[in-house]
Parts: structure tokens; C-alpha cells; sequence
């Protein structure tokens, strides 16, 4: 029927979750800084920006990097780089 999923005036609509950019640095609850990859069964999967073993973590235990703590990220990466660890 026509009109029939759409939401009575006034009503509050659920927004989807947050779920940030593939790539974008996130600090987790024990300040560890790594790229977002992806979502799986509701955990967040980040990585070391260095490289390494990727790591989950809950959605509400993860917020965005400071500008800060991007530059220093951005930096570490540089520097393994330099030294062959990073492809």
C-alpha cells in the first residue's frame, strides 16, 4: 500500500550507526592508534598503521585520532618505511 513504510509526521526515524572510512585512524580504549578495516559481527577491525596483526575492538570503545596522534601515526609509518618494514 502506498505510504505504507513511511514514518508518521513527528516520528523519530533510527539512524544507521557510525561506521567510519576504510583507512581512517582510530584510538582504541588502551590508546592503541590503527587504520579502520572494517566491521564483522559488530566489532570494529583496525590494524597498525606500522603493520601487523589486526586487532578488534568494540564500536563504543573506539573514537576518532587526534590531530596529534595522526601526525605521530603518519610519522611512524614514514619512518618504518624508510627502513623497509612497510610495503
Amino acid at each position: 500500500m502506498p505510504g505504507e513504510n513511511v514514518p508518521a509526521k513527528g516520528a523519530k526515524t533510527q539512524e544507521p550507526p557510525y561506521v567510519p572510512a576504510l583507512g581512517t585512524l582510530m584510538v582504541d580504549a588502551q590508546e592503541r592508534v590503527g587504520e579502520f578495516r572494517g566491521e564483522w559481527c559488530g566489532l570494529w577491525s583496525l590494524r597498525p598503521v606500522t603493520g601487523g596483526t589486526e586487532w578488534t575492538v568494540a564500536p563504543e570503545d573506539a573514537r576518532p585520532a587526534s590531530a596529534e596522534q595522526r601526525l605521530r601515526a603518519k610519522t611512524a609509518r614514514a619512518n618504518a618505511r624508510s627502513r623497509g618494514e612497510v610495503l
